[in-house]
């Protein structure tokens, strides 16, 4: 099965979208498709009033800025992605991690960094039966990146979900886990849009790492392809929607993760 996540710039060119969203829909096996809307809520939080955050690639959130994202991301960019999967004989259902109990949370200790109202998930958390039987009925689920705790929605990172789903599924599925962004695929120089890392074993990542010279939004992906390999997911890939959903299967452009 194929679980994908899409983000960045993707859900913001709607040419892209939309072309995206077809070849999505083309995949015959069980898929399940995650998505963010950062930036989108990051745009209509600047309109309310309500200054973003971020720490390593992730963001801060608090009492008000969960009310945004609930909002944005449970509801106008989710549905917007059903309704379009729809249109393309797709039976998507948007679905949050609160939504029949599919991804219950913990949240975030405060230690050096008071994240505030964000979810950390393990598989454990990961209703696997249930979504096991939406697959098996053809029904395809879209995630937004909302997880749930004692009765209160939890931010939670959608790299992160779309891992821990691909770790928990993978007792029923060989798993592809597709990370798809605006870039190539993961960039030695954050500057050459042409420094494609191909392949990217954990070794050559702790080099690069200790050199600094990934970029802080890039961060989240990489430590979610690792922690998805070491559990057991069959593969990784990281890079541009298109080329990606397109050449499912086989070699792709992008940077594949492996152990």
């Amino acid at each position: 099965m194929f679980i994908i996540k899409i983000g960045g710039n993707v859900l913001d060119d709607q040419q892209m979208l939309t072309a995206f969203l077809k070849d999505f829909a083309s995949i015959k096996e069980p898929k399940i498709l995650i998505h963010g809307g950062g930036k989108i809520a990051t745009k209509i939080g600047n309109q309310l009033g309500i200054e973003s955050n971020y720490i390593k690639g992730r963001r801060i959130t608090d009492a008000e800025t969960l009310d945004l994202v609930t909002m944005v991301y449970g509801g106008l960019v989710n549905k917007q992605i059903v309704a379009a999967l729809q249109k393309l004989s797709c039976n998507a259902i948007g679905v949050t991690g609160a939504d029949a109990n599919l991804i219950s949370a913990v949240k975030r200790p405060v230690k050096e960094i008071d994240y505030g109202f964000v979810g950390d998930i393990r598989p454990a958390g990961v209703n696997t039966a249930l979504l096991h039987e939406l697959l098996k009925q053809n029904t395809v689920p879209v995630f937004a990146p909302l997880t749930h705790a004692d009765g209160n929605m939890l931010n939670t990172n959608a790299d992160t979900i779309a891992s821990v789903l691909a770790v928990a599924l993978s007792k029923y599925f060989d798993v592809r886990l597709i990370f798809c962004f605006e870039k190539k695929g993961v960039l030695k120089n954050v500057n050459d849009a042409g420094s494609v890392i191909n392949h990217l074993p954990k070794k050559l990542y702790d080099e690069y790492f200790a050199q600094g010279i990934f970029a802080d939004g890039i961060l989240p992906k990489l430590e979610n392809a690792y922690a998805a390999i070491d559990a057991g997911v069959k593969e990784v890939l990281i890079g541009e929607s298109i080329d990606l959903v397109k050449n499912t299967g086989q070699e792709t452009s992008g940077t594949l993760i492996t152990k």
